[in-house]
């Protein structure tokens, strides 16, 4: 059995080098949560959630709890050998995911570190100006 991954087992890249390898048919997998995802994401994106918020106890202040279903939902859309560009909004998410999905046995998995933040101040969201897209893009519970 193959040692169990760690995030130092990842393959980071940064969103010039990620753009690239969606150019040539990578597949971006953004696994922030659905209300992040749905103000602005990459183009041709793929969002599976890794986390949700939840509410805890007392009904005030909020958590953040793994998706259970991630693994699966991924394996229902997405083959192991398919490549996959993993991105979040600023790249702890998506290492986690990257551990989870390579430990799952997806072969081609990379990380694009900074997440949606850093491809929106490089100037590579195209669709809104990149004030408004600051803006939704540093959500944080």
């Amino acid at each position: 059995m193959a040692a169990t991954k760690r995030p130092e087992d990842v393959a980071s890249v940064d969103v010039y080098t990620a753009k690239g390898l969606l150019s040539v048919g990578h597949r971006y997998l953004d696994v922030r949560m659905v209300e992040e995802f749905n103000k602005s994401h990459v183009e041709n994106a793929l969002n599976i959630p890794y986390m949700f918020i939840t509410e805890e106890g007392n009904g005030f202040s909020t958590g953040r709890v793994k998706n259970p279903e991630f693994l699966t939902q991924i394996s229902s859309i997405l083959k192991k050998q398919d490549h996959l560009v993993v991105g979040c909004n600023s790249g702890g998410r998506s290492l986690k995911a990257c551990v989870d999905l390579l430990n799952e046995g997806f072969q081609h998995v990379t990380n694009m570190e900074g997440g949606y933040s850093a491809w929106v101040d490089s100037g590579l969201a195209h669709d809104k100006p990149t004030e408004d897209l600051k803006v939704s893009c540093k959500f944080r519970p």
